[in-house]
């Protein structure tokens, strides 16, 4: 197929204009993700676990497989059993995030709410500034961005976010998985369940623990849907036309509480935690939420 010259004459007019676009979204992004950050209260993220370092964490009570220069011998003799002295783990941990990019992400159903994507860019963000600042290595899922420190690698990762996938339900990344490190998905999960079972499986097979934060619209919750009704994905490939929206929302509600279950049941097989944030939500306690549940892993 020829191209005219005035389509081509076109064509790096509209690459500038996608360039200055994607520009310009950098430094709302970097300041909303960098202001959130700074309302969580900052501590020793992933430091307090057992392993290599010279800070006393805790005594736990000897089990099979520790050697006996493991045993504490003074806490140990107050009582009838021996006892571990346990230092804090003091070495940065790896965290790779995953951030869906695709089509039904940019949806909202009023124009006072932000899109579920602008909601999961400045969750991933803000969470990855509080990870840096503890020093840890934060990259994304995949080969494109492996995790590294420092500020140069949070601005790498709001360029990454600003990026629009094409399709309308993106799969989960799950190559290149660091074993034992930590991951964090974020998305509406509305795509194919396989996608995301392979993906936790794959991370769970590595020993790689994380966090699955599902993001939905307050809509997709209530359906409040009557009469007749186009529903049609933000991509455009899917598209359903009925007289009577009221009449599929019992169904639609089963379907949508089935999906919940389901991922709240693969991350507790897999080691994960399962987050539910509505996008009329504040942003601030679901960063909270997020920051603890990758710190300790103890929020279901």
């Amino acid at each position: 197929m020829s191209t005219s010259p005035a389509q081509m004459s076109d064509q790096p007019t509209a690459l500038r204009a996608g360039a200055e676009e994607q520009a310009a979204a950098l430094p709302a992004l970097l300041a909303r993700a960098e202001h959130l950050a700074g309302a969580v209260l900052l501590g020793d993220h992933g430091r307090r676990r057992a392993g290599m370092g010279d800070d006393f964490w805790q005594y736990r009570p000897a089990q099979i497989g520790d050697s006996r220069r493991m045993i504490d011998h003074r806490r140990s003799a107050r009582g009838d059993q021996e006892f571990v002295r346990e230092r804090e783990w003091q070495i940065a941990q790896s965290v790779m995030l995953w951030v869906d990019q695709g089509a039904s992400m940019r949806f909202s159903s009023d124009a006072g709410l932000p899109l579920k994507a602008d909601r999961a860019r400045l969750l991933g963000l803000a969470v990855a500034v509080l990870l840096v600042r503890g020093g840890e290595r934060v990259g994304l899922t995949g080969t494109t961005l492996p995790p590294r420190r420092g500020n140069a690698q949070i601005l790498r990762l709001a360029e990454a976010f600003t990026t629009d996938a094409p399709d309308d339900y993106a799969p989960p990344e799950h190559r290149a998985m660091i074993p034992s490190a930590r991951a964090v998905f974020i998305s509406d999960f509305m795509g194919d369940i396989a996608e995301v079972k392979l993906a936790l499986t794959k991370a769970a097979d590595r020993g790689v623990r994380g966090v699955l934060m599902h993001v939905l619209d307050p809509s997709e919750e209530a359906f409040p849907f009557r009469g007749r009704t186009i529903f049609e994905s933000v991509g455009g490939s899917l598209r359903h036309e009925t007289l009577k929206a009221n009449d599929l929302k019992s169904r639609y509600l089963e379907r949508l509480g089935a999906r919940k279950n389901e991922l709240a049941k693969l991350c507790a097989v897999t080691g994960w935690q399962y987050g539910l944030h509505h996008t009329d939500a504040s942003a601030q306690s679901a960063l909270l939420w997020l920051y603890r549940a990758l710190d300790t892993g103890s929020i279901r």
